[in-house]
């Protein structure tokens, strides 16, 4: 055997190496610098480095890819073009390069050699599927199979889940998986693989963007703050500047939107995206030629674009445009017949336009076709539940409701519906051109599911989209229910302005009007004036009635948001008790045929400018006026102030009512009282001294005490069934009728009121009135099943009512055969009747 002699290499061998290993280092390094200048959105410097390693023929498909991602950010397409067919020659196997290429083809209105690229794309993978397992491959073969609208969960499992498991650190893997949840509606997956992906890199603006997306319909507070860290690491990052658009937008901060997409086109001038936001505004603007024009700019570079169509659509319809929208869809559908996103958009534009057939079919094509799709499974699934509803309609008014809730209350719901249509579209000229739908959901997942597309949703009532409206029933409401008669009023007076304007009003004086409807309607429904909104209207930064939308989209808390419905309702009383209920009813005219809501108020009423004015010194007014004499100081000074001080007060009272310091307790409470400030706040002055005065024994004045706070209150079931009693105790039926209404307005799926309702009518010979309610009492599974149908043959015989009367005797004979009452009853209706009693 010959022994093998390795000898040491030759200094130029050595020198070779070096060389090399210098080499790919300088490489590296300047990949990295490269990465990180785009990034940070240093474009134009990236382009040049980049362009440097290309023209210098580096054998590294990395550069000509980095230099077509600049070149398109930028807006550089026809450059990007002839950098992607020199590339695509020497890296003709590479997907990355070739899904990359089909984007810069289509950016170059080169439709067909788009759809040859992706074509190749597939052969490529077909004829060696085996060589391309790398996990850039991998991921560039998942998001080709995403364009093809291939099974969703199949290409997270085969490709990028596959990526992720063997590279934990692969952050493009994370993204895709991202991006792709978000685009169907799995917005929990999304949010996991984000938390993950901005642990493997804080630097990358795309991770803020993304994470936003996902927080959107869930956590409006969150989703800000990650578009502002995506622009704090690149201040230049297109999607994030439109997405801040996007929300300005929802805002009506139009100005704020133009400022972002101003931006956003200063580094791409070609963006479809800005020009098709643009178009959104025109139209809110009411500015519809230079709507058509934004179009025609955002399909000038791609005119097959079907997100164009789907962008402007989806965003008026975020703003009630629905019809408009649904046209928008219809468009995108035409330029690609396999854009799912539109078929689905259309289908929820149809949906709250009131056709359900149309929208229902679309929703099942959509969820049939791509069954990752979260929203449009959630549909199908509330499909099938809607089925089983209950339809009470009149007069143009079409109720759906739980079978079972409609049996007890239906009745009840269309007779207020009824009224608020004589009422609303009197007073607001409107003659509804199609019924109005209303849908009352007793699980208040399948209401978030009808409204939004997804569970969530708390904290909602009731929607209107103008011909539909969606509620929560009080059986999705738990123990502590609110008024289904103040929201259903609320939002058919949404449903009347919206058909008046066409859609076309603000937020804030849509809810402006229906909570000051509200309140003319029942004092005790709406909002009132308390110690925080006192504070609130006096705070230097109160919003202007210029940017009041913009309160809706982001409040710092639930009490902002409620505050904002107050403080728009208070807007709208200005506006009638200033310029006049005719005023108001021009404003909407002028909303209708197009106006924006600055001009309209203009032209009706005063420049918005002095409209801010004037409101603020109103505001101000009713907030002063508000306990006067009291001191409204948070720290007070002095002895003197505390000893009036409206906070120290209330404070004081909560702490002596927990120590059961009742007689202390009475005599602060009775000082706030003194200062006229009454207001019905869950836990506020007016509920606490009526504690007091009940733990005192003092009947006389907690019953004066509720009286006051049931005038205020439109839900506190404790109030009315306190009140109740001492009606019927004290032989005041009237009363006792009235507060069991009430009661049932609130919760009408307990038999209390029913209860109440039925024994004072009888007590006051209104039997029509007290069979109704112990009719219905009976569908509440009674306690006393017998007894009940005891009392209703009663009442139904005072009615002259004998054959019903017998069946529901013969009906309480068969639960208690020896009930000696009945038994007299039934002999009593023979005698009536000359019948025979079996």
């Amino acid at each position: 055997m010959f022994a093998v002699i390795r000898r040491p290499p030759g200094r130029a061998v050595r020198d070779l190496l070096l060389l090399l290993m210098m080499t790919s280092a300088m490489v590296a390094r300047g990949e990295e610098e490269a990465d990180e200048l785009y990034k940070r959105g240093q474009y134009d410097e990236a382009i040049v480095l980049a362009s440097a390693e290309v023209e210098r023929g580096v054998w590294n498909e990395k550069w000509p890819k980095l230099l077509i991602q600049c070149q398109l950010v930028r807006g550089k397409y026809s450059d990007a073009l002839a950098v992607y067919q020199e590339a695509i020659n020497r890296y003709s196997q590479s997907l990355s390069l070739r899904l990359l290429g089909r984007e810069v083809l289509l950016a170059n209105n080169l439709i067909a050699e788009a759809e040859r690229e992706a074509d190749q794309i597939f052969t490529i993978l077909q004829r060696s599927a085996s060589r391309f397992a790398s996990a850039d491959s991998l991921v560039a073969a998942g998001r080709y199979f995403v364009l093809r609208d291939e099974d969703a969960r199949q290409v997270l499992t085969l490709f990028y889940d596959r990526v992720r498991q063997a590279d934990p650190t692969h952050l493009d893997a994370h993204l895709a998986t991202a991006e792709l949840a978000i685009s169907k509606g799995d917005f929990q997956v999304a949010s996991q693989t984000l938390a993950i992906a901005e642990k493997l890199d804080k630097s990358d603006p795309r991770v803020g963007y993304l994470q936003s997306l996902a927080w959107a319909s869930s956590d409006s507070a969150k989703a800000g703050s990650a578009i502002e860290q995506s622009l704090s690491l690149n201040p230049h990052f297109a999607p994030s500047l439109l997405l801040a658009a996007d929300r300005a937008i929802d805002a009506e901060q139009f100005d704020k939107a133009k400022d972002l997409i101003r931006q956003a086109l200063k580094i791409n001038v070609n963006d479809w995206t800005a020009w098709a936001y643009l178009a959104v505004i025109a139209h809110l603007d009411g500015k519809y030629e230079i709507e058509s024009l934004m179009r025609a700019a955002a399909l000038s570079n791609w005119s097959a674009n079907p997100g164009v169509d789907h962008l402007i659509g989806r965003k008026l319809s975020d703003h009630y445009r629905f019809a408009v929208g649904a046209q928008y869809q219809r468009q995108a559908i035409e330029l690609d017949s396999s854009f799912t996103a539109a078929t689905y958009q259309l289908s929820q534009d149809l949906l709250r336009l009131g056709d359900d057939k149309i929208g229902w079919e679309l929703a099942s094509r959509v969820s049939q076709a791509d069954p990752y799709n979260v929203v449009a499974h959630n549909l199908m699934t509330l499909s099938d539940r809607l089925k089983t509803f209950t339809s009470i309609q009149a007069n143009g008014v079409d109720v759906r409701m739980d079978a079972r809730e409609a049996e007890i209350y239906g009745d009840r719901v269309l007779d207020l519906l009824l009224e608020a249509k004589r009422t609303l579209c009197e007073k607001y000229q409107v003659a509804p051109h199609a019924p109005i739908i209303v849908e009352i959901y007793p699980e208040q997942k399948d209401f978030a599911i009808r409204t939004f597309g997804l569970p969530g949703g708390a904290g909602f009532l009731g929607v209107c989209f103008g011909r539909v409206i969606t509620a929560n029933s009080p059986a999705s409401q738990g123990n502590t229910p609110s008024n289904w008669q103040s929201v259903l009023w609320h939002e058919f007076c949404h449903a009347v302005t919206l058909e008046k304007t066409k859609n076309r009003m603000p937020r804030w004086l849509s809810e402006g009007i229906s909570v000051y409807e509200e309140q003319l309607r029942d004092p005790s429904w709406g909002q009132s004036m308390t110690p925080t909104y006192r504070e609130m209207l006096l705070d230097e930064d109160l919003t202007p009635v210029s940017q009041l939308s913009s309160s809706f989209l982001n409040p710092a808390s639930p009490l902002h948001l409620q505050f904002a419905y107050y403080h728009s309702s208070l807007v709208v009383q200005f506006l009638v008790d200033k310029y006049g209920a005719d005023a108001l009813n021009q404003l909407l005219d002028e909303l209708g045929n197009g106006l924006s809501i600055n001009d309209a108020i203009g032209i009706t009423m005063r420049p918005i400018e002095m409209i801010d004015d004037q409101f603020l010194a109103y505001a101000r007014q009713q907030a002063s006026d508000y306990g006067r004499d009291a001191n409204w100081a948070r720290e007070p000074s002095d002895e003197a102030d505390q000893a009036n001080n409206v906070w120290s007060l209330l404070k004081e009272s909560a702490e002596l009512i927990k120590a059961k310091d009742w007689d202390a307790a009475r005599q602060s409470l009775e000082k706030i009282e003194s200062f006229g400030i009454q207001h019905s706040e869950r836990g506020g002055a007016m509920e606490m001294l009526a504690k007091v005065y009940h733990e005192q024994g003092d009947e006389e004045r907690e019953r004066k005490t509720l009286q006051r706070l049931n005038q205020q209150s439109s839900d506190s079931l404790a109030t009315l069934t306190r009140l109740i009693q001492f009606a019927i105790d004290d032989g005041q039926w009237e009363d006792a009728l009235d507060y069991a209404n009430k009661w049932i307005a609130i919760q009408p799926l307990l038999p209390t009121g029913y209860e109440a309702a039925g024994k004072a009518a009888g007590e006051l010979g209104e039997p029509d009135s007290a069979v109704k309610s112990l009719l219905t009492l009976a569908k509440l599974e009674p306690i006393d099943p017998a007894g009940l149908d005891f009392q209703i043959a009663q009442t139904q015989f005072q009615l002259g009512q004998f054959q019903e009367a017998k069946q529901r005797l013969l009906q309480a004979l068969e639960i208690a055969p020896r009930y000696r009452d009945a038994h007299r009853l039934l002999i009593e209706i023979a005698d009536q009747t000359e019948e025979i009693v079996p």
